[in-house]
């Protein structure tokens, strides 16, 4: 559960914490949860995978002189949002011993 509940620590810290809560709890405790490395790579793979989602829209907005921005802030409101609820659903999960598998997720860490 703390490895999905960590990322949320992203929104007071600027950012960072979206993917080093989760690393650094999935690094501490895999050896010694076996769950918590399974679930620390979902949580590591669906945050790095919103952090590149978020970056393909500042890099529209920045070949778009802005206006790209303009119309993309609906869509990075949304990832946001999303980012949050799904974090807090899968730590729910997580604590009810179900793993949970985020959607739109690109499975970097294996």
């Amino acid at each position: 559960m703390a490895c999905h509940l960590s990322a949320l620590s992203g929104w007071l810290t600027g950012g960072v914490g979206w993917i080093a809560g989760p690393l650094i709890v999935w690094l501490l405790k895999k050896s010694e949860y076996p769950g918590v490395d399974a679930h620390g790579k979902e949580a590591l793979n669906f945050h790095i995978s919103i952090f590149l989602y978020s970056l393909g829209i500042l890099l529209v907005a920045f070949l778009t002189c802005g206006l790209g921005g303009i119309l993309l802030f609906p869509a990075a409101f949304v990832l946001g949002i999303a980012q949050i609820v799904l974090a807090v659903i899968a730590g729910i999960k997580a604590s009810n011993g179900e793993f949970y598998r985020y959607p739109f997720t690109v499975r970097l860490v294996s």
